[in-house]
């Protein structure tokens, strides 16, 4: 994240409108480049897959368009109001690490230990149209939790969005907005790249075999899982450097 308090251009230089333009899209390009890694779209479609199991094309495109809605606003709300919230309650970015990489590996434990979804696949093929209703008000019931929050945009992409806002806010007005739009374009273009991986996560599974796709799901819960304490040891290590601060000693 250190390279990030250097791509903004310096508040007493005057912009001509060819620096504006190179703000907006250097603040787009180093969004971008910090969450796609984060988001990882391909990656949580998998994790995707593995939670909504079996259901129709129309429930998976449905239920995407939504998780993906859910993003932008999401990450919007978080971009302008994030430091603030913070601030309101009194939660430093170590405790929002410690708790977020916690439900985090949860999340890749669950899907790490559950069982084949083929295991279930005769049964499925049996079930009426009543019943794939049923279903699809299931899932569209999780869209925010968890499929939006924290499959697809974890602790860890808040605490990077947390970041990058904190090095482009308390600057020029007309750099700010600018540096804030080029911010939300990155989260725009992420969240069209989930819509399409979650919505057509089926057919993705379908170009390799059930048993590599198996596979591939573990591996990305296991990757989850070592995300979510990673995440969780950076804020408890921030935590147990303050408390051997020399005023708390």
């Amino acid at each position: 994240m250190a390279v990030i308090q250097y791509v903004w251009l310096q508040p007493n230089v005057a912009c001509s409108p060819e620096r504006m333009h190179m703000l907006l899209w250097k603040s787009f390009l180093i969004a971008f480049s910090v969450l796609l890694p984060l988001i990882n779209p391909l990656g949580s479609a998998l994790v995707f897959l593995g939670l909504a199991g079996e259901a129709p094309p129309a429930v998976y495109r449905s239920l995407a368009r939504k998780v993906a809605i859910n993003n932008v606003i999401f990450l919007a709300i978080i971009e302008v109001l994030g430091a603030a919230i913070l601030n309101f309650f009194g939660i430093s970015l170590p405790i929002v690490q410690l708790s977020g990489g916690i439900v985090i590996a949860a999340m890749g434990w669950a899907v790490l230990n559950e069982r084949d979804a083929r295991a279930n696949s005769k049964n499925k093929e049996e079930e009426t149209e009543v019943r794939d209703e049923s279903r699809k008000q299931y899932l569209e019931q999780g869209a925010f939790y968890p499929f939006t929050f924290p499959i697809t945009s974890g602790p860890g992409t808040l605490v990077a969005l947390l970041t990058l806002t904190a090095h482009i806010s308390n600057r020029d007005m007309s750099r700010d907005i600018l540096a804030h739009v080029g911010v939300f374009l990155a989260v725009l273009v992420l969240s069209v790249l989930v819509y399409f991986c979650y919505a057509y996560a089926p057919k993705i599974t379908r170009i390799i075999s059930p048993s590599t796709a198996h596979g591939i799901l573990r591996v990305v819960a296991f990757i989850l899982l070592c995300i979510g304490v990673q995440i969780a040891w950076n804020g408890l290590a921030a935590l147990i450097v303050t408390l051997f601060k020399p005023g708390n000693l």
